[in-house]
This record gives C-alpha cells, sequence and structure tokens, in this order.
C-alpha cells in the first residue's frame, strides 16, 4: 500500500523480511493443515478488516505482504492510511482471493496490525497531551527484539518522534558510562573527539550541577533524567542564559500520562518515555470472512 497522506514509509525490503519470518514462523513444517484439510484449493472468498474500538491506524504495509506472500493473487484493498484515526466499526481495508490465502495470512496480518495500531494509539495519548507545547514525545531502544523498525514506524504513525534505532546511529553517554569513563567532562570529551561531525552526542545527567557542567563542555543534547518538573524549568532557564546558545534538552523518567504534561510545560524540547512501545495495548481489529 502506498501513503499518500502520511509522510514516512517502511521500506518494502525490510517489510518482507519482517514479514516472510513471521509467516515461516506460523507455517511450520507443514503449512496450513487446517485451511488445506477443510477448504477447497478452487474456493474464493472475501475478508472485510474493521476497528472494533477507536484508535490510529498503522501495520497496513505489513498485513498487505502477508497475504500477497501466500498469495500474490490475493487482493488487497487499504480504505484508510496508517496514520488515520477511526472510529468503532470503520472498515480498514477489504481483501479478496484465494480462501485458504486469506486464512493462512490472517493471524499474522492481523498480529502486526493490531500491534502496531495500538502503538501508534497509545503514541498519540501522550502526543495530545502536549499538542499545546512545542515539546515532542520520543521513543527509546526498549522494543520487542526484532520488531524495533517496525515499532518505531507506527510512534511515528500516532505522533510522537524516533530516538536513536540502535547502539550506531548516535552517541548516549548514560551514568554507567560517565563512572567507568571519569566523569562528565572526561565522558564528553572522548564522545566529541570520536564522533564524525554527523553523529549527535547526548549525555544523561540527574542534577544541575551535573546539567552546569555539560553547558560548560558542550553537547548537542542533554538528557535530563528523573527531575520534577520545577527542576526542569531551573534547567531549561539555565539552558536559555546560556552563551554559546541553548542545546537540545531532553526530559526522561517518571513519565505517563499523568505527568506529561507538567513535564511538557516546562519548556523541554524532547520527553522519552518507554510507554509508548512497551505498554501500548493492542487495538482491536477484526476479519470477517464469506464467500465470494
Amino acid at each position: 500500500m502506498t501513503s499518500t497522506a502520511f509522510l514516512h514509509e517502511l521500506p518494502q525490503l525490510m517489510v518482507e523480511d519482517q514479514v516472510r519470518a513471521a509467516l515461516l514462523e506460523d507455517l511450520g513444517r507443514a503449512g496450513d493443515i487446517t485451511s488445506n484439510a477443510t477448504i477447497g484449493a478452487d474456493r474464493q472468498a472475501t475478508a472485510d478488516m474493521n476497528s472494533r474500538e477507536a484508535g490510529i491506524i498503522s501495520g497496513l504495509p505489513l498485513a498487505e505482504t502477508a497475504f500477497r506472500l501466500i498469495n500474490p493473487a490475493v487482493r488487497f484493498e487499504a480504505l484508510v492510511h496508517d496514520g488515520a484515526r477511526v472510529e468503532p466499526g470503520t472498515m480498514i481495508a477489504r481483501i479478496s482471493g484465494s480462501a485458504r490465502g486469506l486464512l493462512s495470512a490472517e493471524r499474522v496480518a492481523l498480529n502486526y496490525l493490531m500491534h502496531l495500531s495500538g502503538i501508534a494509539t497509545h503514541t498519540a495519548r501522550f502526543a495530545d497531551a502536549i499538542a499545546h507545547t512545542s515539546a515532542k514525545v520520543t521513543c527509546t531502544r526498549k522494543t520487542i527484539p526484532g520488531l524495533r523498525g517496525v515499532e518505531k514506524y507506527a510512534v511515528r504513525c500516532g505522533g510522537g518522534s524516533s530516538h536513536r534505532y540502535g547502539l550506531d546511529d548516535a552517541i548516549l553517554i548514560k551514568d554507567n558510562h560517565i563512572a567507568v569513563a571519569g566523569g562528565i567532562a572526561a565522558a564528553l570529551r572522548a564522545a566529541k573527539a570520536f564522533a564524525g561531525h554527523l553523529v549527535k552526542v547526548e549525555i544523561e545527567v540527574d542534577t544541575l550541577e551535573q546539567f552546569e557542567t555539560v553547558l560548560a563542555e558542550d553537547a548537542d543534547v542533554c538528557l535530563l533524567d528523573n527531575m520534577g518538573p520545577e527542576t526542569l524549568r531551573e534547567a531549561v532557564a539555565m539552558n536559555n542564559a546560556r552563551d554559546r546558545g541553548p542545546i537540545t534538552l531532553e526530559a526522561s523518567g517518571n513519565v505517563n500520562l499523568d505527568t506529561i504534561r507538567a513535564i511538557a510545560e516546562t519548556g523541554v524540547d524532547y520527553i522519552s518515555t518507554s510507554k509508548i512501545t512497551m505498554a501500548a495495548p493492542t487495538l482491536d481489529i477484526g476479519l470477517d470472512m464469506a464467500i465470494a
């Protein structure tokens, strides 16, 4: 499916590798023996996919690929786009073709769609709560192994932003790095000497005293960890008063739907939380089949 309404798209090669592995896991050594035993090879069917609750859709390219890899002749017609807000009863897609193909791909397609739509929906709750501010909610590396790329895609569908994808695309100096490196100044100097001009350097602090050192030493981003709103406001004021101009500020720790508004109103640029990926419930999506 090609989305004209949503900026971010998943590379098809990445989608196919992801979905092929899931289908192979489901088909096992003998294929879909239930469908093969009960449904004739020439039987055709249609299936309507619909949302049973309100939410944000994400994962349609993976759902479409599941049906296509099982049977290339299956027709998948997306009726909404990834990133669309839907209400209960909204028709998401109509699928038609080999009944065996529809049945064999159904669970993998729905698993991806329900999981990713759940992440997009949960992300939107956080994004909506801070829409009156300039802050952006961002995800972390706390994702299900093997699903990071598509889970981060779902976050973007829900109006969030993506943090680094892995250990190789940005430098994030955390408390244990600081302890082993010999302090904030030593860690930052070593990181800046190592990084290329396109690699961002972020460092984590949990006190204003540590933050003062960061402002003196320079970093692209500072992660303010587990600071309350009042402390965050002080950090923002210190940052704005910096002679060389402010650096990007990210708040993290104790972020949930009850706290994110107050955090955003302090003036930080980003708020990172694992809740939007690790605590997101699935979105209930159904698929109803009929003989063609």
